[in-house]
């Protein structure tokens, strides 16, 4: 009778060890890597490292970039996890991290109108990303007009304040809640929902007349 490769049997290894951490929650998984459980923490990774980055660059305007931001989220994570109040949601904890660096790079950028004005037509240039097929007999023109409502609304999204602009990013392309976002932004709830309907009203006022 054949032996199984270490190799294969080190892959289900962790195959199966990833199937496990993945039925847990947030909180779960973080004590496990608080437990010394390294995979622990690839797990926590693996769940939020698309999310933040769409957060980001959302919220930035500037793909590469995001991708630094996303990078330096993860390192203050792991240096300071031990510090996590386990009271809290963890998604709460890493999206605040994220967005404090992701205003802190705005800010930044207000500093530098070169920086500024090279992010801002970035943002303006066609975005070729991979469309989501998500049904075969799709018409081209329906994926195209799919592709320029999105290139449409980062160009809006990109116009918006940054207060304006975190709130509206976090609520309407990520779906949290009033309270997720005013612990995030460090806001009450009442500043987040003044501020959310203004980015509203701006957003609409600024994509009308681009989808005409």
């Amino acid at each position: 009778m054949g032996h199984t490769s270490p190799i294969l049997a080190d892959r289900r290894t962790t195959s199966q060890g990833r199937t496990r951490l993945a039925e847990l929650e947030d909180n779960q998984v973080v004590q496990r890597f608080l437990d010394g459980e390294q995979r622990a923490f690839n797990e926590l990774v693996y769940r939020y490292d698309k999310r933040l980055q769409n957060f980001v660059y959302r919220t930035i305007g500037d793909r590469e970039r995001a991708e630094d931001l996303i990078q330096e989220t993860f390192v203050r994570v792991y240096r300071h996890i031990h510090r996590f109040d386990q009271t809290r949601k963890f998604s709460t904890w890493i999206y605040t991290i994220a967005g404090n660096l992701a205003k802190n790079e705005l800010r930044n950028r207000s500093r530098n109108p070169l920086v500024l004005f090279q992010s801002l037509m970035k943002n303006w240039e066609a975005d070729f990303r991979p469309l989501e097929w998500e049904d075969p007999k799709t018409r081209p023109d329906d994926l195209y007009r799919k592709r320029f409502l999105r290139q449409k609304v980062d160009e809006a999204v990109s116009l918006l304040s940054e207060h304006h602009r975190v709130v509206f990013v976090l609520r309407e392309l990520h779906g949290k809640t009033y309270e997720e976002i005013a612990e995030i932004t460090d806001c009450t709830l009442g500043t987040v929902k003044s501020r959310l309907n203004r980015a509203r009203n701006r957003f609409a006022r600024i994509i009308a007349p681009m989808i005409k």
